[in-house]
């Protein structure tokens, strides 16, 4: 099993989500989070003047999957969270070695 985290832009998350409801992806964990990238930030004007923003707002998706799926489902988020413009996001892959069903004690490895 792997993990699928994916930093994306908050307006981009429904056409991920319908994406990835699409593709049989239906569980998936969102987290509000702030951060950067190569860009440190941007500047917005307000009243006039310069704001220096650090942390940018951005979405945070988790996904856990089978390892025959991750390279689809990187692909199916990466298509539908891309503007093509700096700050698009990243997506990180990280093995899994096993998952505990609270309800159920199931165990998955």
């Amino acid at each position: 099993m792997k993990k699928i985290e994916a930093i994306i832009r908050p307006e981009r998350f429904e056409s991920v989500e319908k994406a990835l409801i699409e593709n049989g992806v239906i569980g998936l964990t969102v987290t509000e989070v702030k951060g950067r990238g190569l860009q440190r930030g941007i500047e917005l004007q307000f009243r006039g003047r310069t704001i220096r923003v650090d942390l940018i707002q951005k979405l945070k998706l988790e996904i856990v999957l089978e390892d025959e799926k991750v390279d689809e489902i990187v692909k199916v988020i990466q298509k539908a969270a891309r503007t093509g413009k700096h700050g698009d996001g990243k997506i990180f892959i990280i093995p899994v070695e096993k998952s505990v069903r609270i309800r159920t004690g199931e165990v998955e490895e």
